[in-house]
């Protein structure tokens, strides 16, 4: 994902998790906009909480997407829970540059570093998320 294609979501009104959960369905060539719509609660850092950071959690959310059971005959893939620690661990260090999970650690606390750090935080979550489901064996 480029960043003016997600500069352009975020113009739109989207936010970290949803245009990574965006990102994921567009490679899929599928919509799902109560998907996107759900997506909206990680905003913000759960709910503009400044909490856990969207980019991370909108990153489990779309391994989880190929690996978690949705149906009652799917089984989830074994490796779901590697995947989403291998995510998480790499977020918390070279992700953020061990800046950790929260939002307002990882902007310093201040609201007006966001157009700095979270485009490239987010595109980048979203290459490892790639990484990690390729690795698996997944072909998105």
């Amino acid at each position: 994902m480029d960043e003016m294609y997600m500069m352009e979501l975020a113009t739109k009104g989207y936010y970290c998790s949803q245009i990574l959960m965006k990102a994921i369905l567009d490679a899929e060539e599928k919509e799902n906009s109560d998907l996107i719509r759900a997506m909206g609660g990680l905003i913000g850092g759960l709910g503009f909480n400044q909490r856990i950071c969207g980019a991370l959690t909108g990153g489990i959310c779309a391994i989880g997407y190929f690996t978690c059971k949705g149906e009652d005959d799917e089984i989830e893939d074994e490796n779901a829970k590697e995947m989403i620690k291998k995510l998480i661990e790499w977020f918390e260090t070279e992700g953020t540059n061990g800046k950790g999970t929260e939002c307002k650690d990882i902007i310093d606390g201040d609201l007006s570093n966001q157009m700095k750090v979270c485009p490239n935080l987010v595109s980048g979550t979203l290459e490892k998320v790639f990484d990690i489901l390729a690795e698996y064996g997944y072909d998105v």
